[in-house]
């Protein structure tokens, strides 16, 4: 019996001093490996319950005095740093709804406006205010080769959540587009319209990442 409860102190102070020396990685992470690793149960079984009682004691305290890591931004794309105005069309000036997009990429994210304008009359709707109306959408990007990914979600005009409402798109946003860019222009043609969307730098930024 002495003997196996040396073994359990020591298998405790190991424990121990994984937790105190990995504590910046994340206590979710940290009582996961432990409890792989069976030394939880090891010890339950074990211990007297006064030295069970200290073990666990020890433990919290440990825990406690941990803070997970805060995700953090990633650099993204350095030639897309800034904010980018859509150009205009003739093409787009003729059609009965066109749409004109604000993108800026701050890092790997990226936060979008959209201004849509309709010439159809749509009356007392309270949505379309007289043919004028925004989406807004925020989310993360990718690019890998020539194809740049969006993901987001559809947002307020301060790019907080968006409730469900009968007004407009709520919820996931999801789009990728071939993108080309030479010097300040950048082009995407995306899948959802015929004519692509061309935008010009307006605002150069670098990326200081963030915590999410």
């Amino acid at each position: 019996m002495p003997r196996m409860r040396k073994i359990v102190a020591t298998k405790t102070k190991n424990v121990m001093v994984s937790l105190s020396n990995h504590c910046e990685q994340g206590q979710r992470a940290l009582l996961q490996q432990a409890q792989d690793e069976n030394l939880f149960l090891f010890t339950f079984r074990l211990l007297p319950f006064p030295s069970l009682k200290a073990f666990c004691f020890l433990l919290l305290a440990f825990c406690s005095s941990c803070s997970l890591n805060p995700n953090m931004q990633r650099h993204g794309q350095a030639a897309l740093q800034g904010e980018w105005q859509q150009d205009t069309s003739a093409i787009q000036q003729k059609l009965v709804t066109s749409s004109s997009y604000h993108i800026r990429f701050d890092c790997d994210s990226f936060f979008v406006q959209i201004n849509n304008i309709s010439k159809v009359n749509y009356g007392a709707d309270t949505c379309m205010r007289s043919g004028h109306w925004s989406e807004y959408i925020k989310g993360n990007y990718a690019q890998k080769n020539d194809t740049l990914y969006l993901k987001g979600l559809f947002c307020n005009p301060d790019f907080s959540f968006k409730e469900n409402t009968d007004c407009f798109r709520t919820g996931l946003y999801k789009e990728f587009f071939r993108i080309t860019q030479k010097d300040s222009i950048i082009q995407l043609s995306g899948t959802s319209s015929v004519i692509p969307i061309q935008l010009h730098l307006i605002k150069r930024t670098s990326c200081t990442p963030k915590p999410l």
